[in-house]
């Protein structure tokens, strides 16, 4: 008979209330060689914690893809624990070598009539972790390692439970998942001004601060920097995060490539006319013009203050949807597609002034008091409604209907 296929890993045991369980670090590979049967057939194994927790939990490819591009860059890391669990059965542990042993488990004579043979693919059960172990595999029905440079020399932080049931890894699963508090996209990007390299997020973030605090800015002090209110302040309508992530699609198509070229000390080339219809700061951003951009926006959303003073001022009502976020994300798409070539004639790379963009709104049909949640409900569809009033899809005699 062929020996056990097995795993060796140096490991420290960690002693906590719900008991033990070991910290490893483990080639991408291994990791990638002993989990694959969970990671593909997540949620259709009717043992599989998603079925035992009543929820759905499959690979989000759009995900898988945001990492690969991510494992690409100089300085990819990832510091905290992927958590899987292994079956008592398949693991040993030596105190005195601090190693632990994964291999297979095959039945013999003293097997128990319920037992099953698990195979080297079938080592570890996926709790916590699982799009950054796909990240490292091929996008093919195989799904495999992809053994190029990126992937071949990264090792990963793991945390191995042995022997726990499932319902210790459906509350495990639930601890990391569900109880644990999430970081702020605004806090999160607030933190790219540490950074010591140029990033459309660091880009943005700083065209954020900028108008934010410039008090003769149409947005000042009305970003909510880190995701909660800033001390001192009052009523700020519009979350950072609302903000960086609407303003990015002006300057790139590809924020993490840009953000990995630019660490790497490569140049990004101008854009295309094609390409700036999609992107249409992008030139601003490329050759260095944060300024410019923060100087754009200024001059759009005064001329927006302008049209509606009264509601653009009232940020304390909470009813009034014009200086929140919804609002904000459908001035910037009505900026992006449908407004900024046309002020500048096609050219990329000018700066309308107020009474251009002012143009854009003189013909909308909608007052300061119209900004209510009758007319807008809360959410995208709101947003989506207040977009097509700009765009003249609507009328405010439809909207009082």
């Amino acid at each position: 008979m062929n020996p056990l296929k097995q795993l060796v890993l140096k490991a420290l045991p960690v002693q906590q209330r719900i008991g033990e369980f070991y910290i490893a670090s483990i080639a991408a590979r291994d990791l990638v060689e002993i989990t694959f049967s969970d990671v593909r057939r997540l949620g259709t194994d009717p043992r599989d914690i998603e079925r035992y927790l009543g929820i759905q939990r499959q690979i989000s490819t759009k995900r898988v893809n945001e990492i690969k591009r991510y494992l690409e860059g100089g300085d990819a890391t990832f510091p905290t624990a992927i958590i899987i669990a292994v079956d008592e059965r398949c693991a040993e542990f030596d105190a005195d070598t601090s190693s632990l042993r994964l291999h297979e488990f095959r039945l013999d004579a003293t097997s128990a009539t319920d037992d099953e043979p698990i195979g080297y693919d079938r080592l570890a059960r996926v709790i916590d972790g699982q799009h950054r172990i796909a990240a490292f595999m091929d996008d093919t029905e195989n799904w495999r390692f992809v053994d190029n440079e990126v992937n071949r020399a990264f090792y990963l932080n793991v945390a191995i439970f042995v022997g726990a049931d499932i319902s210790e890894q459906a509350n495990i699963f639930a601890t990391v998942n569900l109880a644990q508090t999430k970081v702020s996209r605004s806090l999160v990007y607030d933190l790219t001004e540490l950074a010591d390299k140029r990033s459309p997020h660091k880009s943005c973030h700083e065209i954020a601060v900028m108008l934010d605090g410039e008090k003769r800015s149409p947005l000042f002090h009305r970003i909510k920097r880190l995701g909660t209110a800033t001390p001192g302040r009052k009523n700020e309508p519009l979350t950072q995060a609302a903000f960086v992530e609407s303003l990015i699609k002006f300057i790139s198509t590809d924020p993490v490539g840009d953000r990995n070229a630019l660490l790497e000390g490569r140049r990004l080339r101008p854009a295309t006319p094609e390409e700036l219809r999609k992107a249409p700061l992008r030139n601003f951003f490329v050759t260095g013009k944060e300024l410019d951009i923060a100087e754009i926006l200024h001059n759009y959303f005064s001329a927006v203050r302008d049209k509606w003073p009264n509601s653009w001022s009232d940020v304390s009502r909470s009813s009034n949807l014009l200086p929140k976020s919804n609002a904000f994300k459908a001035l910037m798409k009505f900026l992006r597609e449908d407004v900024y070539l046309q002020a500048t004639g096609g050219i990329s790379g000018e700066i309308p002034s107020v009474s251009k963009f002012a143009r854009f709104f003189t013909d909308i049909d909608l007052r300061d008091d119209d900004f209510t949640t009758r007319n807008f409900v809360p959410g995208s569809g709101g947003q989506s409604t207040f977009l097509k009033m700009l765009r003249g899809e609507l009328r405010r005699n439809d909207l009082l209907e």
